[in-house]
């Protein structure tokens, strides 16, 4: 929960929209300032407060107990200017909320720890749990001297500037082993226990038996991903409540997929009771690994039979692909998450042009492997390479990697062998249709005129498909000095079913510095003054020029008065 705490009526007035914008992560603490913050710093997880760094500083120094128990704390100005990281930069997620509260607010988020200014992942924000002598390690970091990376997994990390050898070390392992001096120890989830109960087995029984387990394999507790079990047993409550305490989610799978699972030590009992010879062994590895404690059961010191059974697995590390949609162009269209992927690769992988975009989001020790254009298919295969590596990577494409750009290749040439995420961005037809008003309002079409995949016939038939169906129809790669005919023949097309008098939107360069756009219609368009960085966008027999802008009805009946009153 992120307490907010406000003095003066400006203050309330931004407080107020952050609690409206984020309600079920706010609470609003009213009274004398100095027992609201006192109020919220005890109950919240955050703190957001509306008043001079100062006077927050003067309330909460005698609060401050440990930089990994305290919440974080962000000041925002009287004037909304600034969104200050206070306390808990790392540990309380003071530094992303201040971005956050910046992006809502209008405010310029103001970030000192010392990783965060010089673009420096700090070790304790890459989402693994960490230990050691942090501090050391993050100070060699930025002063460039030689840190060590040994990584006894091979899990994906963001870029890190390590080396082979050092006096520093940065150790990825989920062995309990204790950090040694001058070093961080991350912790991978590279650990399934699976887990088989009686019914009412005994929440300290299930939980003691995989602690046990853990510990006498010298295995970490802060590495354990996931308990997994058997669907019969999703709500049973002593798996469930081990789950929960241990602070990890509770894997299903059905019986059908654990009896498929090749396992050490199978068993009638449970096949019996659920349907699978194994719950435990099979529960950790059905998704493969390396079996590291065979199926182990519980020990009761009432001398009673054992109600519980777990084995655990190290699941296999696995690199990661994000493919990233880069928007149209515009740095304030690009999301958030596009923005969060680039600062956690390791590795990008992209077109030049579109590497120089965003050249000054990635951190320092980023392998940047750009290319010029046509090598689609070479990226896609370098990119899924990487990965296969081990390695955290982002391939990027313009407006949504999904269409038009490099998912699709990248996705043919990936495996199961590598994880694969995709973050959606604003498409060229997104962005051309908000600077030409509402031409998408009812059913729509993107079709790229470009033959160099997909014949012509393939092409022609789609849009006539399209104009047959009376469907607003976007075009992509309209129109480049070796293919100067198709566009022609795609909109004489289009002219056997509609109007001249058709509205047609054509955007050039759309969200860019120089960007152009102009209204115009079937029957008046030049293709000559379209090019491949142009957008076409033409209405059906419904949509309208209203006040300048291009609008196509949703089609409810009510509006057709209104659209005869517009002509």
């Amino acid at each position: 929960m992120i307490g907010l705490i406000s003095a003066t009526s400006a203050g309330a007035a931004a407080r107020d929209r952050l609690a409206a914008a984020w309600p079920e992560r706010t609470r609003v603490y009213e009274g004398p300032v100095g027992d609201a913050v006192r109020a919220a710093f005890a109950e919240c997880e955050q703190l957001v407060c509306f008043l001079a760094t100062g006077a927050v500083v003067r309330v909460i120094a005698p609060l401050l107990a440990d930089k990994t128990s305290d919440p974080g704390v962000v000041c925002v100005d009287e004037a909304g200017r600034f969104a200050v990281s206070l306390v808990g930069g790392h540990g309380g997620g003071a530094n992303e909320l201040a971005r956050e509260v910046g992006e809502l607010l209008g405010a310029e988020p103001v970030i000192t720890t010392a990783t965060d200014a010089v673009g420096l992942p700090g070790l304790d924000t890459l989402g693994f749990p960490v230990e050691g002598d942090l501090a050391a390690v993050s100070r060699a970091l930025l002063d460039g001297e030689p840190v060590a990376l040994k990584a006894e997994l091979a899990w994906p990390l963001p870029a890190l500037k390590v080396t082979g050898d050092g006096t520093h070390v940065v150790r990825v392992t989920d062995r309990l082993v204790d950090a040694a001096e001058r070093e961080v120890v991350l912790r991978p989830p590279s650990l399934v226990v699976g887990v088989g109960a009686s019914k009412g087995a005994p929440v300290d029984e299930v939980l003691g038996l995989v602690r046990d387990a853990l510990r006498d394999a010298g295995l970490a507790e802060a590495s354990l991903a996931e308990l997994s079990t058997v669907d019969a047993k999703a709500e049973e409550p002593g798996i469930v409540e081990a789950a929960r305490a241990l602070g990890v989610p509770l894997v299903t799978h059905s019986a059908a997929d654990l009896a498929a699972v090749e396992v050490p030590n199978p068993s009638d009992a449970p096949l019996a009771a659920v349907g699978t010879p194994s719950v435990a062994e099979a529960a950790a590895l059905v998704h493969g690994g390396e079996l590291l404690v065979p199926k182990r059961k519980s020990s009761r010191a009432d001398g009673h039979a054992s109600m519980a059974t777990c084995a655990v697995v190290r699941r296999p590390a696995r690199g990661r692909l994000a493919v990233v949609g880069l928007g149209p162009g515009a740095r304030d269209l690009l999301t958030p998450r596009a923005k969060a992927e680039l600062r956690s690769a390791a590795v990008l992988v992209g077109l030049d042009q579109y590497v120089d975009q965003i050249r000054d989001l990635l951190r320092p020790g980023t392998v940047i492997l750009e290319s010029g254009l046509g090598a689609e298919e070479e990226r896609a295969r370098t990119a899924v390479a990487e990965a296969r590596k081990g390695q955290a990577v982002a391939l990027i494409g313009s407006g949504d990697a999904g269409v038009y750009a490099m998912a699709s290749p990248a996705l043919a040439e990936a495996s199961d062998d590598i994880e694969v995420v995709g973050v959606p961005g604003v498409t060229a037809a997104l962005a051309a249709a908000a600077i030409l008003g509402a031409p998408l309002g009812h059913d729509h079409v993107s079709i790229s005129l470009s033959d160099l995949h997909t014949p012509w016939e393939v092409i022609e038939r789609r849009v006539r498909a399209a104009a047959e169906a009376d469907i607003v129809v976007t075009f992509y790669n309209p129109r480049s000095r070796g293919r100067d005919w198709q566009l022609p023949k795609a909109l004489a097309i289009l002219a056997e079913h509609r109007e001249p008098a058709t509205p047609v939107g054509v955007v050039r360069n759309a969200s860019r510095p120089d960007e152009s756009s102009r209204l115009t219609t079937l029957g008046s368009l030049d293709p000559a003054t379209v090019d491949m960085m142009t957008v076409v966008t033409v209405g059906n027999t419904a949509t309208r020029e209203i006040a300048g802008r291009m609008v196509t009805p949703r089609g409810y009946r009510w509006q057709g008065s209104s659209l005869e009153d517009a002509k």
